[in-house]
């Protein structure tokens, strides 16, 4: 019996995911569908191969690198297709040594390329993962000559990668109009594959003396959660717990003394995610400002947990997964994060309500169960049924 292979492309270094405390059990082999995993990463990593084996279950994990340096981007005029070609069958050959019956890519990227190289050339299928908006997140925040650099290059790269995969995965609906202006079809949205061992419901509603807010997100001027600090230092026996790192977290912490937080707050640069979704049902409320046009892993797990979120309207479009059935909608300032916390607190039955509905809705929706069961009904519908590629 052929062993069933999968290839794995991505742009991240496992070994800083790893550091973080973000392996998920299973992200890359949902359902234990493969016998083996060869993760493929586009970078000189060199994790440690323990620590990553949780990702791929009961599967056989391999790790290999395929790096695009700065000299690839230099060499290959900004990324051009044409100029890849190297890159391109280095890919090819690895492919042809490993055999899978599916690829996964992360991205559109370069190694979004890879898969569509080897598919044209090996007639193996490839599925493919969006995880952001590039419109919005990658061109639409550019900001200095470097960046725009880069967001224009990806431009040259990105759409055949999308128009030959098997499958487009978006992991949220605004990444739909990207693929609309594209004119991409062959999408179906996947939501994050979240931790499965760990999230937990709340079950019980009584508010803890001091109540306790907890905030989770990356700390910078898109995601800046100063109002929600001033509002909380405004108010009287609460608590804040804030989990995240970046340009802002110094700052934060200069505002928190600033309001007179003293030990009514608690900075974590980061928390393991095993022990962060342990944890999530000890807290009252779920609190965080963003401007993304997401539906974070951050604000889904506290959604799975069925903690009362409080989102803020981002200057924008909305995102079409949140509405105040699930969360509270707030504007981004002090007054209004301060109305929300202050209703949340004083409306026992709402504040319990709410959090049951967004725990209901999650749970049908974006539940670990049901985000790794669609993922590997999609598997096991493109991967090669004899296990065999060409050769």
């Amino acid at each position: 019996m052929n062993s069933k292979k999968l290839m794995v492309i991505i742009p991240d270094r496992l070994s800083e995911i790893a550091g973080k405390g973000e392996i998920t059990e299973r992200y890359y082999n949902p359902g234990n569908v493969f016998d083996e995993v060869h993760i493929i990463m586009t970078n000189d990593d060199m994790p440690d191969k323990v620590l990553v084996q949780k990702t791929v279950g009961d599967a056989t994990l391999y790790l290999h690198n395929l790096p695009a340096s700065s000299r690839v981007f230099v060499r290959s005029l900004d990324w051009r297709p044409w100029l890849l070609g190297a890159f391109a069958k280095q890919a090819v050959e690895l492919a042809r040594m490993v055999r899978p019956s599916l690829i996964r890519c992360h991205g559109a990227h370069l190694n979004g390329f890879a898969a569509a190289r080897i598919k044209a050339a090996l007639d193996i299928p490839y599925v493919l993962s969006l995880h952001i908006n590039p419109d919005e997140d990658v061109r639409g925040r550019a900001t200095n000559w470097k960046s725009k650099l880069v967001a224009h290059a990806q431009k040259a790269i990105e759409k055949g990668p999308l128009n030959s995969a098997d499958l487009i995965m978006p992991v949220y609906k605004p990444i739909l109009p990207y693929l609309e202006r594209l004119g991409i079809t062959h999408y179906d949205v996947c939501y994050n594959a979240l931790n499965p061992e760990y999230l937990m419901a709340k079950n019980d509603y009584v508010l803890h003396d001091p109540v306790r807010v907890i905030s989770v997100g990356r700390q910078f001027r898109e995601k800046n959660p100063d109002n929600l600090i001033r509002a909380v230092a405004q108010m009287r026996n609460v608590h804040l717990t804030m989990v995240g790192d970046g340009s802002y977290h110094d700052a934060l912490q200069k505002v928190a003394t600033q309001c007179g937080m003293g030990g009514r707050i608690i900075f974590h640069r980061a928390l393991a995610n095993d022990e962060l979704c342990r944890r999530l049902p000890e807290f009252d409320i779920f609190a965080v400002h963003t401007e993304y046009w997401e539906l974070s892993k951050s604000v889904l797990e506290a959604l799975l947990t069925g903690l009362p979120v409080v989102i803020n309207k981002r200057i924008g479009k909305p995102v079409p997964e949140l509405s105040n059935d699930i969360c509270l909608l707030v504007e981004n300032s002090v007054e209004s994060y301060h109305a929300a916390l202050s209703k949340l607190i004083k409306d026992h039955e709402f504040r319990e309500q709410l959090g049951r509905q967004a725990y209901r809705h999650a749970q049908e929706n974006w539940s670990p169960i049901v985000t790794e069961a669609k993922f590997a009904n999609i598997y096991r519908r493109f991967m090669l049924k004899d296990g065999h590629a060409a050769s």
